[in-house]
């Protein structure tokens, strides 16, 4: 299993290739899956806001596209370059469809790298 440093070195890379024209913030994102797989992804923005995609979600629909439907996250990482945040609201609802409560999901705070359950970051999910 990958740990949260390795995985935040791979969101790094991803980031400095966002498309972020607009806000200028390169966001990047690392998960690894229940099977092992290793999967990127960055934001890709759009004039019209509302079609721009976040890393985390880019990298959630490659492993989907390449595990199928049935695809499960064990770990994530997640950067802004030079900024720090977790994930968006819509990005821990989507994590969450692919993850379990006690998914480690990991993010810079304060200059550190942190690592909180999905549940500590979203504790009322949306479900069906």
């Amino acid at each position: 299993m990958m740990n949260a440093d390795e995985l935040m070195n791979h969101a790094r890379a991803v980031a400095a290739k966002a498309y972020a024209p607009y806000s200028r913030f390169q966001v990047g994102c690392a998960l690894v899956t229940a099977e092992g797989g290793l999967y990127t992804g960055c934001n890709v923005e759009n004039a019209s806001y509302g079609l721009t995609i976040c890393a985390e979600r880019n990298a959630i629909f490659h492993a989907v596209a390449q595990e199928g439907q049935g695809m499960r996250i064990a770990s994530l990482a997640v950067i802004a370059l030079g900024h720090e945040f977790p994930p968006c609201g819509a990005c821990r609802q989507v994590i969450s469809e692919f993850g379990a409560p006690q998914l480690p999901v990991s993010f810079l705070q304060n200059g550190f790298l942190t690592t909180k359950t999905l549940a500590e970051l979203l504790p009322a999910t949306f479900q069906l």
